[in-house]
């Protein structure tokens, strides 16, 4: 039977093809690579852009792309997807291999890691059987050099075929002589001569009848063996890539059909099942590459590798995998919060001292009381108290999750959380998108992209927002100090502040998993998928660049966020805090309006009117709540907790008021900016608000519950 052409649906390329050049001779290099091999790492030490990096599979998702200039050309240099074939099992082999084939790029650098070259050489392999323009990156050669693994790099060329260049991407090493050879072939003045993978004598017999029929249509724009091979796979996406980009529908052609079912035909005669065929070509790619790497690898040191196996026995046991994470996420959390105290405090009395700089200058100039007050006690003081209580705990927040990630350990979190979203028939993949909304949620519904499964991606991207991102660390550790861990005293206080918000954020990972289950057994039925999960060696971060780039990338990246939005909040709050309207003012009657609702759930009309005129950001809501109960609707020099506390106690706050409203802060609506990332991921208004309403609702019912139990056995 031929194959019967089906849509793609929605293309999943997006703007991936969308190549911007400076000049038509620039020379457009596609960066291909398994994850976890420093492709990133290469592309940034090209580039010279901050295309963020880390140890754990799945980083690059969508094509990233920057210039370098060499010589007298100028390169485009594309980061496609990280990925261990290009037999589009996946989102991002799909990707990966449609750049190559139709993104036009004059030359691929596959780079490998050189302390497991054996296994990236399926990668190299399947390149060259696409294109012969391929150079290999081997790079990783400073970790290699540490497990006394040498790597003959001539032998290796000869045998590929193709220029092979040594790297050590982080240190800078052999980039240059990388881009000498990238300019020396797409300037013809090295030719390749890659290897041909030759397959079994009746697999190559029924390519030559498909191929044949192949090559007057595609006119030298694939190669046709490549392609015939894909056709006998029945690989379906190809052929509507090839008549997506190239407008080439090879099913329309009556002499491909005939070769191609006369080609099956004979498989079948010869004991070829179809289903067996690609394990078939998969089996003597990986053979052609283990016969390579024992040509060219000198392993030294035959057990290298055994001090990471003795510890993933320890980090991803059944008995210790779980009780280790929450002990580094404890550890991380008490350096946090023992650490950001006294900066905090230093931070928010220089900012707070400013003022009298500020009234000076208003007095100068002799401006109206109001003016000063809009300007300073409403916009300034909202800036400097958001400034003050997030900038020292994500400059501490940041970097130790940056080391984690670095050293490797994020996707041992993934495998000891595998088991759970497969029981709540989600895929394990989840749990690096998850980690990746601790920094931020909007960068969690982009990592999601990493999972292959429509119906898995969305459960994922729904339950993001149970994750605590960095905007809300800051209220939930401020009230955690105030109400909870404020009972005691001593080195113990922050200890109990420690296990109190690894308390929130282990509910948070349960009301993931259970609404996922839910999702999976209602609006996003099926059944969870598998994946395969590379567990990346242990390597020894660089500190420097941890520092660097937590402080850029993220630190600096998200408080210019909670700063552009703190401004105009500010001043929002202010109009509405001094217009009047009768004996009430704006936001006197928000709150009273809000009030009966808001007293249900354990909360008061002030601090729901809170999280609702902190949908921008996360970060304002309780700048806002404290601005709210001033009279002047303006904020108060808070130097410290107790003048905080003593505020809300004032204005009734209790136990009960506290805890209800770091549920909510736990559970309520996304941000603005992610619930934009929501609609661009899914391209659906349906889904958006689906993930706006179920964290809403799971955090009104759960609040609602704790209030009433509270109240009904006379705790509150």
């Amino acid at each position: 039977m031929g194959l019967t052409k089906k849509s793609m649906g929605k293309d999943i390329l997006g703007d991936n093809f969308k190549i911007v050049k400076e000049g038509k001779e620039d020379k457009v290099v596609a960066l291909a690579g398994n994850p976890n091999v420093g492709k990133s790492t290469v592309f940034n030490g090209l580039t010279g852009l901050n295309q963020h990096t880390g140890n754990w599979p799945g980083k690059t998702i969508t094509n990233a792309q920057g210039n370098y200039k060499h010589k007298d050309k100028n390169f485009v240099i594309v980061d496609i997807p990280g990925t261990y074939s290009l037999m589009a099992n996946s989102a991002e082999e799909e990707v990966a291999r449609d750049f190559i084939c139709f993104g036009d790029p004059d030359i691929t650098v596959v780079v490998v890691d050189a302390t497991c070259l054996e296994r990236n050489l399926n990668l190299v392999l399947q390149t060259i059987e696409i294109t012969n323009k391929v150079v290999v990156c081997v790079n990783l050669l400073d970790e290699a050099k540490k497990k006394k693994i040498y790597i003959n790099l001539d032998k290796l060329a000869s045998e590929l075929g193709v220029p092979v260049v040594g790297t050590s991407a982080r240190e800078g090493k052999g980039l240059k002589d990388l881009m000498d050879i990238v300019y020396n072939v797409t300037e013809n003045k090295i030719s390749t001569n890659p290897i041909k993978i030759k397959y079994e004598d009746k697999i190559e017999k029924a390519i030559s009848k498909v191929e044949n029929s192949i090559t007057p249509l595609l006119k030298g724009k694939l190669k046709s063996r490549w392609v015939a091979l894909k056709l006998l796979e029945g690989d379906v996406k190809l052929i509507d890539s090839i008549d997506k980009y190239l407008e080439i529908d090879l099913m329309k052609n009556g002499d491909i059909d005939n070769s191609l079912k006369e080609a099956k035909e004979f498989l079948k005669e010869n004991n070829f099942k179809q289903d067996e065929l690609r394990d078939k070509l998969v089996s003597t790619i990986v053979r052609i590459g283990e016969n390579i790497s024992e040509k060219v690898i000198n392993k030294k040191n035959k057990n290298y590798n055994n001090l990471d196996i003795k510890i993933d026995k320890i980090l991803t046991s059944k008995a210790l995998g779980i009780p280790i994470m929450l002990l580094l996420l404890g550890v991380v959390f008490w350096i946090t919060i023992v650490g950001a105290n006294y900066p905090s405090q230093m931070l928010a009395e220089l900012l707070f001292s400013l003022e009298d700089k500020f009234a000076i200058f208003f007095n100068y100039i002799n401006a109206p009381e109001w003016m000063y007050s809009l300007l300073v006690t409403g916009m300034y003081r909202t800036l400097a108290w958001v400034v003050a209580v997030m900038l020292p705990p994500m400059a501490i927040f940041f970097p130790l999750f940056t080391i984690l990630e670095d050293l490797g350990y994020l996707p041992r979190v993934a495998f000891n959380m595998d088991n759970f979203f497969k029981k709540s028939c989600a895929c394990g993949k989840q749990a690096l998108t998850m980690c990746m909304g601790f920094g931020c949620n909007a960068a969690g519904i982009i990592g999601c992209r990493i999972i292959d499964s429509p119906r898995e991606r969305l459960i994922a991207i729904i339950t993001n927002n149970f994750v605590p991102c960095n905007g809300r660390f800051p209220t939930l550790i401020a009230i955690i100090t105030m109400f909870f861990a404020g009972v005691v005293m001593g080195p113990f206080k922050s200890v109990i502040s420690t296990l109190m918000l690894l308390g929130v954020i282990v509910l948070g990972i349960i009301m993931t998993l259970l609404v996922s289950k839910i999702l999976s057994k209602t609006i996003l039925k099926g059944v969870p998928s598998s994946f395969t999960l590379e567990l990346p060696p242990y390597r020894k971060p660089k500190i420097g660049s941890v520092i660097v780039r937590s402080i850029f990338d993220r630190t600096l990246f998200v408080l210019g966020r909670a700063v552009s939005v703190a401004i105009p909040a500010g001043i929002v709050i202010w109009i509405m805090a001094n217009i009047k309207m009768g004996n009430l003012s704006i936001l006197d009657h928000c709150a009273k309006f809000l009030q009966p609702f808001a007293h249900l759930i354990g909360l008061d009309g002030y601090i729901l009117m809170a999280f609702i005129l902190g949908f921008p950001a996360n970060e304002i809501v309780l700048p806002i709540i404290i601005m709210s109960y001033m009279a002047s609707g303006s904020l108060i020099e808070f130097d410290n907790l107790v003048k905080l506390k003593t505020l809300l106690l004032d204005h009734g706050w209790t136990w009960l008021t506290a805890l209800c409203t770091m549920v909510f802060s736990l559970m309520h609506w996304p941000c603005s900016t992610t619930c934009l990332t929501i609609k661009k991921e899914t391209q659906s208004f349906k889904w958006t608000l689906v993930s706006f309403l179920v964290p809403t609702i799971c955090g009104i019912v759960i609040c609602f519950i704790i209030a009433s139990v509270a109240r009904l056995i006379g705790l509150a």
